[in-house]
């Protein structure tokens, strides 16, 4: 048996356990947590090529052909050259950016070679995958700064000291105009008008640029140059991969395997894909309990797409553990606990998980909020002619706008919580315009006068919570 089926085999006897139990719920994260190490160099060619297709949205042209050209790779004495295209768009890196990641760790594991590139070149030029409009090009002190911190943000999904990083300034930076002009003759302009975003913005007058167009090419021709095997990107990228095979046929390389892996759906539930523009992302650099509290507060059919992007899980284990729900032997929220906890515990290590889980039990078992010690509190006299929601993004710091407080709010997830000494908690649903009126003025309207003073109020967005005090 290899060492991934027999790690399998032992996390499927505790995901036959009672899953409620703290001890359980360690031992199982301590196992799935250790495959993120995992020599998967004993899988055989099939087996690798389904562990990879197992996790895509496209495998092309086939897993088998992935399994063929790892066994033609293995005849050679070598393994697959895989790359993974990143553009330093962005200083801070959420779990979204972390799925391809994941995917070219298994890569590395099983022996192959990975290349990181750096899309300093491209970079400039501006990814318009799924734009409505071009997007503004990076200086080299954008690049610089956004550069410097991904690497350490992503380090406990990936070893970076068994991957090659590439510039790919070095060759597109000198690539002449003749020899641009000679490929482009051999590029068909309806290849790259498939794309449906190009075709939608002509279409509505919207402008669209030559770097546009040409930006499929160039990053093609880092395929060319590195000669790749598989490349791996986004499904939105699917496009520009596919590009990347027929620069390489017209250079008369044998054309890579695309990989593509799902955009993940964001922490609000809305459908959208994870962004830190909408508020709904999980930040890498995020502290045990906000992580914790954050997977906490999906919708319950985001469990199983959470799994599959970012546990070493396998699907016959997440098949188990939707078996058991279905049967009625495992509850929803022990599962999505253990879900958070995965997540922790890949950012932090599995004794920061169990922690954040013991926090947050001890935090939402309670039935008063009193019995919380660590709640942060809101004084009405200095904060109360604010906004409800410039308080809960500026004072509370709880979203990162005043338009995704307004989110939380339409979707009825602002309220303010009222309790009174014998009595059960009173929920009081604040919309979406009464995050916008100053907060003293929507609590003092909110709660009663009849039945006495309330002893104490709360202001509640998703899972966050903190005490008004002063009313």
């Amino acid at each position: 048996m290899t060492r991934l089926g027999d790690s399998v085999q032992r996390a499927s006897e505790l995901l036959a356990q009672d899953l409620s139990s703290d001890t359980n719920v360690e031992r199982l994260l301590a196992e799935t947590g250790s495959r993120r190490y995992l020599d998967l160099s004993d899988l055989p060619a099939t087996e690798q090529a389904e562990l990879i297709g197992a996790r895509s949205v496209e495998l092309l042209p086939s897993v088998e052909k992935l399994a063929e050209r790892i066994e033609e790779r293995a005849a050679q004495g070598k393994g697959l050259h895989v790359k993974l295209g990143i553009d330093p768009t962005a200083a801070d890196v959420h779990l979204g950016h972390a799925v391809p990641v994941i995917v070219l760790s298994r890569f590395q594991r099983m022996g192959h070679d990975v290349t990181l590139i750096i899309g300093d070149f491209t970079a400039k030029i501006g990814d318009p995958s799924g734009r409505t409009a071009e997007r503004p090009p990076l200086t080299d002190e954008d690049i610089a700064r956004n550069l410097s911190g991904y690497q350490e943000q992503v380090r406990p999904f990936f070893d970076f000291e068994k991957v090659r990083f590439a510039h790919n300034s070095e060759w597109l930076a000198p690539f002449t105009l003749p020899k641009l002009l000679g490929l482009l003759g051999q590029v068909p302009v309806s290849s790259l008008l498939q794309r449906e975003d190009f075709r939608n913005r002509l279409s509505e007058g919207s402008g669209l640029t030559m770097s546009e167009l040409l930006y499929p090419v160039a990053q093609a021709l880092d395929s060319v140059e590195l000669d790749c095997d598989v490349e791996l990107g986004g499904v939105d990228q699917l496009l520009n991969l596919q590009m990347g095979r027929r620069v390489m046929e017209a250079y008369g390389q044998q054309p890579q395997l695309v990989v593509t892996m799902p955009l993940v759906e964001g922490t609000d539930g809305s459908g959208a894909k994870m962004s830190k523009s909408k508020g709904n992302y999980v930040g890498l650099g995020s502290a045990p309990d906000e992580v914790f509290g954050k997977i906490m507060s999906i919708p319950d059919r985001l469990m199983t797409p959470y799994l599959r992007a970012w546990t070493e899980w396998t699907d016959a284990e997440i098949d188990q553990v939707q078996a058991r729900i279905e049967a009625g032997s495992l509850h929803p929220m022990d599962l999505k606990k253990v879900l958070a906890g995965e997540v922790v515990a890949a950012l932090h290590g599995v004794p920061a998980a169990m922690a954040a889980r013991a926090h947050f039990v001890a935090q939402f078992s309670k039935k008063s909020f009193s019995d919380v010690e660590t709640l942060p509190s809101v004084e009405l006299a200095e904060h109360g002619e604010e906004g409800v929601a410039a308080v809960l993004t500026k004072v509370l710091e709880f979203t990162p706008s005043a338009s995704a407080a307004r989110r939380i709010a339409k979707q009825n997830g602002l309220r303010l919580i009222i309790e009174r000494s014998g009595q059960k908690q009173q929920a009081v649903v604040l919309s979406e315009a009464e995050a916008l009126r100053p907060l003293a003025e929507v609590a003092r309207e909110a709660v009663p006068t009849e039945g006495g003073a309330a002893d104490a109020v709360y202001l509640k967005a998703g899972r966050k919570v903190a005490e008004l005090r002063g009313l």
